[in-house]
């Protein structure tokens, strides 16, 4: 496959400001302008830094930009790539999602933050193929909402698996259109492995092949009582009522054999 030298693709720029003098973004955004690099979102995404999106057909012009700004006395240059998803949410919601220091699959949200939880959640639905996403949190923090409106972000259809929303749901069978490709699965990871029967996990091993995408509350238990590993994990999410919170399973367990 030949690529085309005149596609437009995004980066995303990001720099601190060191002295926010007048004019300064539109020193920026000229310097853009002759170079025909043209600017889809701008933001501050933290305390004197800005990240903006940008559109070009020509690599060379952003590989040049970067150079000319380095030069720039006021600011400097902290990220200029192609953009990621965070990258993406950070300039929509002018705020970083926190990300654990040493785990980066590691993704932290609080309540006040739901609505950009939502927004990532939605972004990660939309994406075609098999994604397991784990979703850490006490009870009636919002993760199953949090699911739920993140589905209807993507326009994807939910389906419960398992849940302890519906009256502790252990589901044996779904029908052919619960089946589909393009649904959200999703499986509360304590009752599916301490409540489960049979049937139920083999519908759930059936599941978890699936080109789809499964999210999976309690992901720590999950892993713990089945045969899945971390690594079967593409992100860990964690919503708190407080950063300070601290995610206790035995708080709301109990002996695990009762539950």
């Amino acid at each position: 496959m030949v690529n085309d030298a005149n596609e437009v693709k995004q980066w995303y720029m990001e720099y601190r400001i060191h002295k926010n003098r007048p004019g300064l973004l539109g020193d920026v955004a000229s310097l853009m302008g002759m170079l025909d690099i043209n600017i889809v979102t701008i933001n501050g995404v933290d305390d004197r830094t800005r990240g903006m999106l940008l559109q070009t057909r020509d690599e060379e012009k952003i590989e040049l930009m970067g150079k000319m700004l380095k030069k720039v006395d006021n600011i400097t240059i902290t990220a200029l790539r192609p953009p990621k998803l965070v990258d993406i949410l950070a300039v929509r919601h002018g705020r970083y999602i926190e990300r654990d220091s040493d785990d980066r699959k590691t993704f932290r949200f609080t309540r006040d933050e739901l609505g950009l939880l939502v927004d990532f959640l939605g972004e990660m639905f939309k994406r075609e193929g098999n994604h397991v996403v784990g979703l850490r949190g006490m009870p009636r923090v919002g993760k199953t909402e949090s699911i739920i409106a993140g589905s209807v972000c993507s326009n994807k259809r939910w389906t419960f698996v398992s849940s302890t929303l519906l009256r502790q749901t252990v589901r044996s069978q779904l029908s052919e259109d619960e089946m589909s490709h393009n649904n959200v699965f999703i499986i509360d990871g304590i009752v599916s492995t301490l409540r489960s029967n049979e049937k139920h996990h083999t519908l759930l091993q059936e599941i978890m092949a699936m080109p789809s995408t499964k999210v999976i509350e309690h992901p720590d238990i999950f892993i713990r009582e089945s045969q899945y590993t971390y690594d079967d994990f593409d992100c860990i999410v964690e919503l708190r009522n407080t950063p300070e919170e601290e995610i206790s399973y035995e708080s709301f367990t109990g002996g695990f054999d009762e539950y």
